[in-house]
């Protein structure tokens, strides 16, 4: 049976977008049960819905300071289907992961974790900020997701090098290539048990 997932998004949904047409094309044995909106003006509602899938919007917005009742709506509506595995896809808020998704829920990040990483760093800024330190390789980190930005335990990593003329456009356009392959691969390796966690080590059966 197909892995199943929960994916949870915040913009435009190009990652969703990927494993949409990954699934479709018989390269990611899985299925999406529902996705889940933090904004209900995001872009990748529409490229969801285009594609028949179930769209749930927990608006953010709509809760003001009450960090608890939007985790607790979150997590009823994923309960509410049947999910193996949450997958970020641009989601931009924290939440708190209960006991039984400890090692459930993923994210891919666009850089070499821990460098550019933590509150803040996402999308362009993480770029920019690798074009201002000068460094000559990045890459991207596909982790576990705890309760702490970007923390969880790393499950696969693959670098990018940084061109001497790169802009933030370019560098982040190489990146997300290699998001686009990286991303789903974990999703892969998740679905087959090839993944082995012990504290922080994670151990991955190619």
């Amino acid at each position: 049976m197909p892995i199943q997932l929960a994916v949870l998004i915040s913009g435009g949904g190009t990652t969703l977008q990927n494993l949409i047409d990954r699934i479709e094309s018989g390269r990611l044995d899985a299925e999406i049960t529902c996705v889940i909106s933090s904004r209900k003006d995001a872009k990748g509602i529409e490229r969801a819905q285009k594609h028949g899938l179930e769209v749930i919007v927990v608006n953010r917005a709509d809760y003001a300071g009450d960090l608890a009742s939007f985790n607790r709506d979150i997590w009823n509506a994923i309960r509410r289907h049947q999910v193996d595995l949450v997958v970020l896809a641009g989601f931009m808020s924290l939440i708190e992961i209960p006991e039984e998704f400890n090692l459930r829920m993923i994210n891919v990040h666009p850089a070499l974790i821990p460098a550019f990483s933590g509150k803040g760093m996402y999308g362009a800024h993480v770029q920019n900020a690798v074009l201002e330190y000068g460094v000559k390789v990045t890459g991207v980190t596909v982790h576990f997701v705890d309760d702490v930005y970007d923390r969880g335990p790393i499950i696969l990593q693959e670098p990018v090098r940084v061109l001497p003329d790169d802009t933030v456009e370019t560098l982040f356009a190489r990146v997300q290539e290699t998001e686009r392959e990286l991303y789903p691969r974990a999703i892969e390796l998740l679905a087959q048990n090839k993944v082995k966690v012990k504290g922080r080590i994670v151990t991955v059966e190619e």
